[in-house]
């Protein structure tokens, strides 16, 4: 850690990604979403679209506001603090509310039959499988976590406009994998049963905890900024982590009797059962 801290005071990100394109861009995936929603309804009515996902979906994009738009991004640009609970809302709970909308299921169901049966395929190729192990999802979540900041790429990021925004992308896409990893409810092509993910999602925790532990102590860490901010930023990661990953936790468990009734799908199908499945 150092007394002294680089950051621009707050406007070098901003500069680069303005906050009308950023609103531009989340109003535009959430019609996204409701457009597809719809379309889905309207392509079997008798299986409509759960209004919770859709919730879920702007809830996770009130979240990604909340953290990519001022005075939070101003705030995480000069102050470590506010970088923490930036990162707690993009890399951990906007991840978990964005999967649970079930996003790729509401895909399938929208698109033409053609490119729902491409998207599959992409979905249970070799790197699609590689991507969706849990060791996987939690080396690029939790893992690169020390690396940031246990090195000096947190202040090699942070003294770049593009290196900030290419962290706040990683941390979104990585909370996103391991959420559907341990609890999404989209089709994957590897997802160990319940308690394995329960393991993984254990270890995370764990692992989670000791990098805010070292950041707060001041192990090992390359943070230029004020030692309190530090310290307080740690605090943020800890107890911010820990409600983050009971959340997950809880989603995790609401899977385990759907789990349960994926087994029993595996037995032969009555006559004629084929024919009137929907997508």
């Amino acid at each position: 850690m150092d007394d002294m801290h680089h950051h621009d005071g707050g406007g070098g990100a901003s500069a680069v990604v303005p906050a009308a394109l950023i609103l531009t861009v989340l109003l535009a995936a959430a019609g996204c979403y409701l457009l597809a929603a719809h379309r889905a309804r309207r392509r079997n009515p008798a299986r409509s679209w759960n209004g919770w996902r859709s919730a879920s979906f702007l809830g996770g994009l009130g979240l990604l506001a909340l953290a990519l738009l001022p005075p939070l991004s101003s705030a995480a640009h000069s102050d470590f603090r506010g970088h923490m609970a930036q990162h707690m809302l993009i890399g951990m709970y906007a991840p978990t509310a964005l999967v649970l909308a079930a996003p790729v299921t509401l895909l399938l169901r929208a698109l033409p039959a053609a490119r729902a049966r491409t998207l599959s395929a992409v979905l249970h190729s070799t790197p699609a499988r590689v991507l969706a192990h849990p060791a996987v999802a939690l080396a690029l979540s939790t893992g690169s976590l020390g690396v940031l900041y246990f090195t000096p790429l947190y202040n090699a990021a942070m003294g770049h406009p593009l290196g900030h925004w290419l962290m706040q992308a990683h941390f979104l896409a990585s909370g996103c994998l391991f959420a559907h990893v341990i609890a999404g409810p989209d089709p994957a092509p590897y997802r160990p049963g319940v308690r394995t993910r329960l393991v993984y999602l254990g270890v995370a925790i764990a692992a989670h905890a000791l990098i805010a532990q070292a950041v707060y102590g001041g192990f090992f860490v390359d943070i230029r900024a004020p030692v309190e901010q530090v310290r307080q930023g740690a605090e943020i990661m800890y107890y911010g982590g820990d409600i983050a990953e009971l959340v997950l936790a809880g989603a995790l468990m609401a899977t385990w009797r759907p789990e349960r009734r994926a087994r029993t799908a595996l037995r032969p199908e009555r006559p004629g059962a084929a024919a009137t499945a929907g997508h």
